[in-house]
């Protein structure tokens, strides 16, 4: 019923008839929109749901969930899950449609805004920006929309939440323009002598990196500390951006609950090491200035600028950057800082 409703209203429809069909078609055929009952044989629409949070290709696609037992399943619940919309039914066509329309222009939103982005910027900048500036940006433009269109109906605790994902949303906006912007300074070599950090110097810097990396993940308690006193060549904030940046992206790229290790020997070698998804040989050596791995898979990610930066600070310092990966395995990055010379 629902497939020829939306199909006489111009869209175009792809049916499956359980969730592991409908995962597999997803896949091939990268759909705008995924909108599944929560209850069906073959995988239920809240495990369809994670599995597509966790697909690189399919993580940021809207997804709608369906119910007729909503005393089981919550509209709250399913938000929190990811879902971006959820229906009770029975659906009447009016309210699929609204449901689906609003979908499709929420989805449009960080392309409407980069497209006026981009005219006012590219007569000063690189064309290449980042599409990770946007996802955070329409994150922030759509939690308003539901506080302006929804506030009076919603609880505080709803309203609480919102303002935190701003929040989140806003910080993360904040931080891709700060490392968009340094790397455009990082152009140009160091000049001056490099400073020389001692050893509680060193601790105090890499942990504030961590606690900064923190603020944007819930990941305190899988993340460890471990630094051997050692001095080295580097300012103390950009020995707290680099650790800010790959503890970032150690927890964003790592399941909950898996250790993320960050460590300091006394030779002056950093190394930070999740269990996450792990990138391909390929992936590590496309690693350049405003190049992204793959936009159509990762912009919603904010993977690749992070890395650039840490790139492009640790040759400023004549470190050595290292990156040991396995897909499916985790990711194991190591940089070798120069050493003060003793006295």
């Amino acid at each position: 019923m629902f497939s020829m409703a939306l199909a006489r209203n111009g869209y175009r429809v792809i049916e499956a008839d359980s969730g592991l069909a409908g995962l597999a078609l997803a896949r091939q055929h990268l759909p705008d929109l995924i909108l599944s009952d929560i209850h069906m044989p073959g995988g239920d629409g809240s495990t369809l749901l994670r599995d597509i949070r966790r697909d690189p290709e399919l993580r940021s696609k809207q997804v709608v969930l369906m119910t007729g037992r909503p005393d089981l399943v919550t509209p709250r619940k399913g938000m929190e899950e990811g879902a971006d919309d959820f229906l009770v039914k029975p659906v009447n066509l009016t309210a699929l449609l609204n449901c689906v329309k609003a979908r499709f222009s929420r989805a449009s939103i960080s392309w409407r805004v980069e497209d006026q982005m981009l005219a006012q910027l590219r007569s000063s900048v690189p064309s290449h920006l980042p599409h990770e500036f946007f996802t955070p940006l329409a994150g922030i433009i759509g939690l308003m929309e539901i506080l302006c269109a929804d506030f009076p109906k919603l609880a505080q605790k709803e309203v609480e939440d919102i303002h935190h994902d701003v929040y989140q949303s806003a910080l993360r906006l904040h931080r891709t323009l700060r490392n968009y912007l340094l790397i455009l300074d990082l152009q140009t070599a160091l000049s001056g002598p490099v400073p020389s950090l001692s050893s509680h110097e060193v601790a105090e810097s890499i942990q504030t990196g961590v606690n900064e990396a923190l603020r944007l993940n819930k990941r305190g308690e899988d993340v460890t500390v471990e630094v051997k006193a050692c001095s080295i060549l580097v300012k103390s904030e950009d020995l707290s951006r680099i650790v800010e940046e790959l503890v970032d992206n150690a927890c964003k790229f790592s399941r909950q609950g898996t250790p993320v290790k960050v460590e300091l020997t006394v030779d002056g070698r950093m190394t930070i090491a999740d269990e996450g998804r792990g990138l391909t040989a390929e992936e590590i050596g496309r690693i350049g200035v405003f190049q992204q791995f793959d936009r159509k898979k990762y912009e919603q990610q904010g993977l690749g600028l992070g890395l650039v930066l840490v790139q492009k600070l640790t040759a400023l310092y004549g470190a050595k950057f290292f990156i040991n990966s396995q897909p499916g395995e985790g990711t194991r990055v190591e940089i070798a800082f120069p050493l003060t010379s003793p006295a």
